[in-house]
């Protein structure tokens, strides 16, 4: 299969055209950002260790019954997926006060949310991904009311498959964010799961073992995604 033209580049991966029509090509990028762009760096071999946690991760959650974009690993950057159009509406899974739930609503920074808090945002760096609701999203055509809750109903299974993954490697599922794609007529899961979208706390320490380490200037990111990559693998 050959690799095309670039389609896009965002703040993580570039997308390519393959000459196959149904499959595009993805390549991980080392560049990372925090707080809506306005913090940018780099973080050596970020793009390998989300390439390959993705792939573990999309390959479990395949077995476990949830369909996604990905089709096969090609290299410690690249992977194949499907072409899926994008749907501009993160959905946001929180299991843990921590971030902007802080910031916002000014609760106790570690509680555990009961119940579990989904929560959906715009999809856009130019309005920096603001929070909307359900009527938001209707409104704006970004999605029916029976995608939506398609969305809703795979995000809390995707939850429950994640935390039970993470804490076989002593690690907690802090929250996560998720985008969805349409295939065929379908919504099915898409983008990356990785430290770059998951929030991970050791179990043993509560240590944050993700993108907060660049965000926060917590030290040793590389180490850190690392770490991840080697806990994922073991599995």
């Amino acid at each position: 299969m050959r690799k095309l033209e670039q389609l896009y580049e965002g703040k993580a991966k570039k997308v390519f055209r393959t000459d196959e029509e149904k499959i595009y090509f993805v390549e991980y990028k080392d560049d990372a950002t925090a707080f809506d762009g306005k913090k940018k760096g780099t973080i050596d071999d970020k793009g390998v260790v989300n390439n390959r946690v993705s792939a573990k991760m999309f390959n479990i959650l395949k077995e476990k019954g949830i369909e996604n974009h990905f089709v096969e690993l090609i290299d410690d950057r690249k992977m194949l997926v499907k072409a899926v159009e994008i749907v501009q509406v993160e959905v946001i899974i929180r299991n843990i006060a921590t971030g902007s739930m802080v910031r916002r609503y000014g609760v106790e920074d570690g509680i555990l949310l009961d119940p579990t808090v989904i929560e959906y945002s715009y999809k856009s760096d130019e309005y920096g991904d603001p929070l909307m609701n359900s009527y938001h999203i209707k409104a704006m055509n970004l999605a029916t009311d029976e995608e939506l809750a398609v969305m809703k109903e795979v995000a809390f299974k995707v939850n429950d498959i994640l935390k039970e993954t993470f804490a076989k490697l002593d690690l907690t599922l802090v929250d996560f964010k998720i985008e969805f794609g349409r295939y065929d007529g379908r919504i099915i899961l898409a983008d990356e799961i990785s430290p770059d979208t998951c929030r991970l706390w050791d179990k043993k320490t509560n240590e944050r073992m993700d993108k907060d380490r660049f965000r926060h200037d917590l030290g040793n990111v590389k180490a850190t995604y690392q770490e991840i990559l080697k806990r994922v693998e073991s599995l």
